[in-house]
């Protein structure tokens, strides 16, 4: 990694920032990955203490009050220009409404690598001297309104789908990966497990399920790990299981039971109240972090639920009894 950074800049004349990130695009296609990641962490983390320590540095406040309409124009292309640009590629690809909409306000914000293009456009003229200062208080006013716009984005999503038929029908445009083939053989699809979520908790649940040769499938917001699924020829769906569509076409009118394996509580709700309407004899099974959360929806009797830490105390438990033979009695 070091010698490709070292080299790019050595060879093209590039800066070091930029070296290093051709070494990271380069590293993150090996096989060794992971582990670099893994062993990396810490100065990840103590270098992005120390840049954002020296953004923060480099911004002037008084050009809030001496440039405020340039701020607003930078800000007004990157939080409407950029996201729009965004949107409307993704949904050329013919994905739906909710995908574009997360993918336009991820991108309504300055990234770091903005303040690097700015910094070599500066020191090569290209670029008055005041631009990064005017790039730095776009950038923490952009950064600092994104939580917002996420914070907005299920019920502006909402309200447009509703008021809108031209949203509708952008929602409702053909994903290949947001239905199960027609190919999908009928045992997947009547008496099956629904499973939502693949991550850690999921790919072990269906690895058991597997081992078992229970049917099941999978509903994933990860677009990758339903490709991955569909090339080992196992029903998967790509959207947010949190949404009666997703739900629908995992079948779970038909299914036995509902396996939740994302933590989240509100997201947990919704799911189990769509299952319940669609079909009202259905197991549903959940986890959750949080103990408190777990009495709620026992309370709630949104279905079984697993809180992690008791599990864990419990198999840890009983196996210790278990050795002392008191577990046999």
């Amino acid at each position: 990694a070091v010698g490709v950074a070292y080299g790019s800049a050595a060879l093209f004349g590039v800066s070091f920032a930029l070296g290093a990130f051709f070494a990271g695009m380069l590293m993150g296609e090996s096989a060794l990955s992971h582990r670099a990641a893994e062993e990396s962490l810490p100065l990840r983390d103590a270098f992005a203490v120390l840049f954002f320590v020296s953004v923060g540095m480099l911004f002037d406040p008084l050009v809030l009050l001496s440039q405020p309409d340039k701020v607003l124009a930078i800000m007004a292309i990157v939080i409407v220009g950029t996201p729009i640009v965004a949107m409307a590629l993704v949904l050329a690809f013919q994905y739906p409404l909710s995908s574009a909409l997360v993918v336009g306000a991820s991108l309504a914000q300055i990234g770091e690598f903005s303040f690097i293009l700015v910094g070599l456009g500066t020191s090569l003229g290209l670029l008055p001297a005041e631009a990064q200062s005017l790039v730095v208080a776009a950038a923490i006013l952009t950064i600092s309104l994104n939580p917002l716009l996420f914070y907005a984005l299920r019920p502006g999503h909402a309200w447009l789908t509703k008021h809108s038929g031209f949203a509708r029908r952008l929602e409702s445009s053909p994903d290949p990966l947001a239905e199960l083939p027609m190919s999908t053989p009928e045992r997947y699809l009547s008496g099956q497990v629904v499973l939502v979520g693949y991550g850690r908790v999921g790919r072990m649940i269906a690895k058991a399920l597997d081992e078992n040769s229970v049917p099941y499938v999978v509903a994933e917001e990860n677009r990758e790990r339903v490709e991955e699924l569909r090339r080992r020829n196992i029903p998967a769906v790509s959207g947010d299981a949190s949404l009666p569509s997703v739900l629908i076409q995992a079948h779970i009118a038909n299914a036995s039971v509902l396996i939740i394996a994302t933590p989240d509580t509100v997201s947990v709700r919704r799911m189990a109240q769509i299952a319940r309407t669609l079909n009202p004899a259905i197991e549903i099974v959940v986890r959750t972090h949080n103990e408190h959360e777990a009495l709620l929806l026992q309370k709630e009797r949104v279905g079984t639920v697993f809180y992690g830490e008791h599990e864990l105390a419990s198999a840890m438990t009983s196996h210790v009894l278990a050795r002392r033979g008191i577990g046999a009695r």
